[in-house]
């Protein structure tokens, strides 16, 4: 053999000894390094089931649960495991198009990739489930999962308990990870502020599946799976007979009413009008059912209890009286002479009581409501020689009010508490270019000028007064099952808190035996419940709002605030009707049968048929009506110019009008048939020589 030919062998011989060493190095590198192989035959065997746990349960201070769970499925996919499916057969079991069908596959891909199980359609109705779990086999890639779904056996508390939703890329973000596409996370209330608590630990169940794609055993009996760990319970102040009564009466109105155990400041109701039932928020239909209530401008979404503010009106009399006590500005023998009106400043400010000797002393000037006592006391506290000036006087008027938790977050167990509003003098500054006195802002001692307070600010501060200076930070939950040391949310809320205690009992006492009188001889008669010494205060507070560009006054918010028994407070109520007129007209017949049903555990006949007089008594302000048709038909106009579809835009044109949908802004919209406004033209008020205040 030629040397030529030696050489050309050698090299084949090499070439092939070569192959052979690429094609064993990838083996060893397939069998014995590389999972994609094994991961891919895997899944394609073996389907992962999540166990998602039970949410932990919500109980009353009964042990009645509140807020419970039941099973429903949701439908999964698994993108990369879609082979020849029935697309147009599921497409009609879910009622969807095939283009909403790609759509969907192409989300769950980009957020959640080709391989890990995403949710295709949550919470399947009953009848949709029982047709899929029947013919789930031809569907291959897509597989059926058991979700539990809480429910609300007493159809109350829609605005404490919250609700729990999808987590989002917010929340997959902010846990590290730790949450993932399809679980469930608390939204609002409870749920939200207690997610920790109550969301428990998913588990993992392997599946073995047939060459039908149908789950037929356990995957290696079981040994890999995890459980899931089911969250932990509840336990809450909540009365919840206490409040599906708070609840009914407040139907048919805008406000809201909060009642407090005072010795604890466990919250044993809480109601924002307008309500809604929160089983709307779950189950398959919750999406369409958060849109309408989204939609309705009289926001039954929004938690007034914690977000309205209000200025508190006469309810703020009390405070008042025991900052200028406490000052040692009056004695609770000090009075005045009031006329009908206080002439102290430039324009005066009307009181609702002329009578002689209606504000001789401080006892008869809150049981009276007087607004000329009132308005003279706050002048005095802040002109105080002492202060060297009203704007330090003012400042340190204001930390008593906020001792009292008005104008910060009082600390409730619930996200997205306001502050209410008690202006640091730095805002006088500004709107008054330094220039101001106590003539300025001098209805501030009547509960009105900038003032605001949430009706929990407003119960919180008769929980102060009912225990003399002190109180615990206003909460619902009591205690947590199987609480650990490490459940350090607890702690906040068995602080004792004792800002006021500094004020002598003697001007406690004072300013709750006029308290008393309010409700004996003054305007909350309505509230005596035998046997029982009850403590209270009317209010009749302004009410404007911003209606088509302008200023407009509308009637007057009906406030209220109490506590009882005097010598023993076990509650402590406060409660605001908006458009609702005095005080003792409806906002002290509901805190008083509220209270009654708190104390007695029972209500008198005859208040039985008070609670059906106040709850079918429809007080929703008249502009919603007018504001609803704006809103609707201004998203009509706005949905036919992006889309051209009209059908939702006819129903707001009358047979001889059209709306402009050419115009870039929106045309002057139909008026609605029906009646749009309860208010008076006159209520627009013009510039008046006097500032009449009913605060009664």
């Amino acid at each position: 053999m030629s040397v030529f030919n030696q050489s050309r062998s050698t090299v084949i011989r090499l070439i092939i000894a070569g192959l052979f060493l690429v094609i064993i190095v990838q083996l060893m590198n397939l069998q014995l390094f590389s999972s994609k192989y094994r991961e891919l035959a895997f899944n394609n065997a073996v389907y992962p089931k999540v166990k998602y746990p039970d949410r932990g349960i919500i109980y009353d201070r009964k042990g009645k649960a509140i807020l419970n769970n039941t099973i429903m499925f949701d439908l999964e996919v698994t993108p990369s495991q879609i082979r020849s499916v029935d697309t147009g057969y599921l497409c009609r079991l879910l009622g969807i198009d095939t283009a909403e069908f790609r759509k969907r596959v192409i989300t769950a891909i980009v957020k959640n990739g080709r391989y890990r199980p995403s949710i295709f359609e949550d919470l399947l109705p009953p009848l949709v489930h029982a047709r899929l779990e029947e013919n789930i086999f031809k569907f291959p890639g897509f597989a059926l999962v058991e979700r539990p779904v809480r429910t609300y056996p007493f159809n109350a508390a829609a605005h404490i308990m919250g609700y729990i939703g999808e987590a989002d890329s917010n929340n997959i973000k902010s846990s590290s990870g730790f949450y993932r596409l399809g679980d469930y996370v608390g939204k609002t209330g409870l749920e939200s502020f207690y997610e920790k608590v109550l969301m428990g630990k998913r588990g993992v169940e392997y599946m073995i599946k047939d060459n039908k794609n149908r789950l037929v055993g356990n995957y290696e009996n079981g040994k890999f799976d995890t459980a899931a760990v089911a969250g932990r319970n509840l336990r809450t102040y909540i009365d919840i007979e206490l409040q599906q009564l708070a609840e009914k009466l407040m139907a048919g109105k805008v406000g809201a009413a909060v009642a407090i155990e005072p010795k604890t400041g466990g919250i044993l109701a809480m109601v924002s009008g307008p309500n809604f039932d929160p089983n709307m928020l779950t189950g398959p239909e919750k999406q369409e059912n958060f849109n309408n209530l989204f939609r309705d401008v009289s926001s039954p979404l929004l938690n007034r209890a914690i977000k309205g503010q209000y200025p508190p009106g006469s309810t703020f009399k009390p405070l008042g009286a025991l900052v200028a006590l406490d000052e040692g500005i009056i004695t609770p023998s000090f009075g005045i002479g009031c006329g009908g009106a206080y002439h102290g400043c430039a324009r005066p400010v009307k009181c609702t009581h002329s009578n002689p000797g209606h504000a001789a002393n401080l006892r008869l000037a809150i049981a009276n409501s007087c607004n000329s006592y009132f308005t003279h006391i706050y002048r005095l506290s802040v002109d105080a020689d002492k202060f060297g000036g009203v704007k330090n006087g003012y400042q340190q008027w204001k930390k008593y009010m906020n001792a009292f938790d008005l104008g910060v977050r009082v600390g409730v167990d619930l996200p997205s508490e306001d502050r209410g509003n008690i202006p640091d003098s730095s805002v006088y500054n500004r709107v008054y270019r330094n220039t101001w006195s106590s003539c300025t802002n001098l209805t501030l001692g009547i509960g009105q000028d900038m003032m605001t307070a949430t009706p929990l600010q407003l119960a919180n501060s008769m929980c102060i007064i009912a225990n003399k200076g002190y109180y615990f930070t206003p909460h619902f939950v009591e205690k947590i099952d199987n609480e650990t040391a490490e459940d350090t949310i607890m702690n906040r809320y068995r602080v004792k808190h004792a800002p006021l205690t500094g004020i002598s009992d003697e001007a406690y006492e004072a300013v709750i035996s006029g308290m008393q009188d309010v409700v004996e001889i003054g305007t909350a008669r309505m509230a005596q419940i035998p046997g029982v010494n009850v403590c209270a205060k009317t209010g009749t507070a302004e009410n404007y709002k911003i209606i088509d560009g302008k200023r407009t006054k509308l009637k007057d918010n009906s406030m209220f605030v109490c506590f009882a028994p005097r010598e023993n407070p076990k509650i402590a109520i406060a409660v605001v009707v908006e458009n609702a007129g005095y005080g003792g007209t409806w906002a002290g017949p509901i805190a008083a049968l509220m209270m009654e049903k708190y104390l007695n555990d029972t209500l008198r006949p005859e208040r039985v048929k008070e609670v059906e007089r106040v709850a079918g008594t429809d007080l929703m302000p008249g502009w919603i009506i007018r504001e609803q048709f704006k809103a609707d038909s201004t998203r009509a106009v706005n949905w036919f110019r992006m889309t051209k579809d009209s059908s939702v835009l006819k129903r707001f044109m009358h047979r001889d009008q059209r709306v402009d949908t050419t115009r870039k802004k929106p045309a002057p919209l139909p008026k609605p048939e029906t009646r749009t406004t309860l208010f008076r033209p006159e209520a627009i008020l013009p510039d008046k020589p006097s500032i009449q205040s009913k605060t009664v």
